[in-house]
């Protein structure tokens, strides 16, 4: 996987790991990386200060913002934009400087949002550039649609291929349980084979926050057991899974202005999911259908995936019937969706990093007894003993 299209904390964990398990020079691992040594030196340090969750991408916004606007001048803006609802920063800057107040129109504009006086349809434009994988099957987007205009309190459950936006599957499943949502997810393997990676969001039955178990879910590791990197949305950000929410933007629409007209619920379901692959034109695609885009995946699906084999020489541990490991007379929680299968080890200085096949769920910290979950699971290339 070229590094530009890799995850930031994937990057920075296999840039870490590399470098303080010497398997390179630091001057070579930052030219593979594309980075400069004081940044490679920067990540390494941060790592050893607080591990995977000290090397995520962290805000630019300045601490402190000694050139900001005014107060007095922030009470003009917001009194013209009162006086004015329906004008734009453009027009208020006009008869600002008029007052004799001079301010660039992103000012004003940030100076609205900071008061909330900008609506959402004047917040929300179109993208000026639009993010897709190369080719189909690279990525697939999984979601339930919300329950609005639905006559079930789970909307449908949606499977969309990230390149072409075809519509994998489109399923009345009722419920966020996981074996339903299995049973849809093993048909639409088998008929148009298996992705490269899936993209979730932080929610039943693929994700759990229920205590020491959270983050590993059966459905997940099943996933992960055919080969599927699993990748997760950031939490609070919809827009991660920009192409499924628009679907599911469009699929309401079209319940509220036509209705299932007499139509059983999959029946209609599967009408419209055959009218947006196959006949309705996608301006994000020039106008063309997804089906013209998409093709099956030639990674066929296996109901009984062989056993994961870790790198020979591995630290290899089987977690126990409660989901916990023994290292070092120390028991560790990991999940009782993890109880029987092996996992491994992989020592980083003061760390053990524990991956299930090929990808780090969990980081372990015996100099302070913590266990931290992987929130956005990164998979590994061939973690070294």
């Amino acid at each position: 996987m070229p590094w530009k299209t890799m995850d930031v904390r994937e990057q920075r964990v296999r840039f870490v790991v590399a470098a303080l398990r010497r398997e390179r020079s630091l001057s070579s691992l930052c030219r593979e990386f594309g980075i400069s040594r004081p940044t490679g030196r920067l990540w390494v340090e941060r790592y050893r200060a607080g591990g995977v969750e000290a090397i995520a991408e962290r805000s630019r916004r300045p601490l402190h913002s000694p050139q900001q606007t005014a107060p007095e001048v922030e009470g003009r803006v917001i009194e013209l934009r009162l006086r004015y609802p329906d004008w734009g920063a453009r027009k208020l800057q006009v008869l600002l400087e008029q007052c004799g107040t001079r301010l660039p129109a992103s000012t004003i504009h940030r100076i609205l949002l900071r008061h909330q006086l900008v609506r959402p349809e004047d917040r929300h434009r179109p993208a000026p550039r639009r993010f897709e994988r190369a080719a189909p099957n690279e990525l697939w987007q999984m979601d339930f649609k919300g329950p609005k205009s639905w006559h079930q309190p789970i909307g449908p459950l949606s499977i969309l291929d990230d390149h072409s936006r075809y519509v994998i599957a489109l399923e009345a499943v009722g419920s966020t349980q996981a074996e339903p949502v299995r049973v849809r997810l093993e048909h639409a393997f088998q008929e148009c084979g298996l992705p490269e990676a899936m993209l979730m969001d932080h929610g039943v039955p693929w994700w759990s926050w229920a205590g020491p178990q959270a983050a590993t879910t059966g459905l997940a590791l099943w996933l992960i057991k055919q080969g599927i990197r699993l990748c997760w949305s950031g939490i609070g950000h919809p827009q991660t899974q920009g192409k499924v929410e628009r679907f599911h933007g469009a699929l309401e629409r079209a319940l509220t202005r036509r209705g299932l007209r007499g139509h059983a619920p999959q029946q209609w379901l599967d009408r419209y999911r055959w009218e947006h692959n196959h006949l309705r034109p996608h301006e994000a695609l020039g106008m063309q259908t997804p089906a013209s885009r998409w093709r099956p995946s030639e990674r066929r699906y296996d109901p009984n995936p062989p056993r994961w084999q870790y790198p020979e020489g591995a630290w290899v541990l089987k977690v126990d019937c409660q989901g916990k490991l023994e290292i070092a007379d120390t028991k560790w929680r990991i999940g009782r969706a993890l109880a029987g299968e092996w996992v491994q080890i992989l020592p980083v200085e003061q760390r053990l990093q524990v991956y299930y096949c090929n990808t780090l769920i969990r980081e372990l910290d015996p100099a302070i007894q913590r266990s931290t979950i992987v929130e956005r699971w990164i998979p590994a290339q061939n973690p070294r003993p």
